[in-house]
């Protein structure tokens, strides 16, 4: 009997996550949530990438964002924002949070 290879992101919580958002998509009837949860599902050397410095440049105080990959700290944050991403890297966190700003 073959074994077949298992497709899909293996992270436990990043799959109850795309869980999450394909329900959401479905039940609220909003494509936006079932577009990011496509770009969740791909696999991780194509996921998004954004530094610090986009952000920065096309948001406001106070703004919600939401980066379906990693958030990298090149650049800097002069408002704080509230960032909810799969993952950081170290400068990232920091200076969003030196900044006023949440990382979730």
């Amino acid at each position: 009997m073959q074994t077949t290879k298992r497709t899909g992101p293996t992270n436990l919580i990043v799959r109850k996550t795309l869980r999450a958002l394909k329900s959401a998509a479905n039940r609220n009837n909003a494509p936006i949530w079932r577009y990011v949860a496509e770009l969740i599902d791909k696999p991780r050397r194509l996921r998004v990438e954004v530094n610090l410095s986009k952000i920065n440049r096309y948001t406001q105080r106070g703004d919600v964002v939401v980066v379906p990959g990693k958030v990298l700290g090149a650049g800097n944050i002069d408002h704080p924002v509230t960032v909810a991403a799969l993952g950081f890297s170290s400068q990232a966190v920091e200076k969003t949070r030196a900044a006023g700003g949440k990382v979730v």
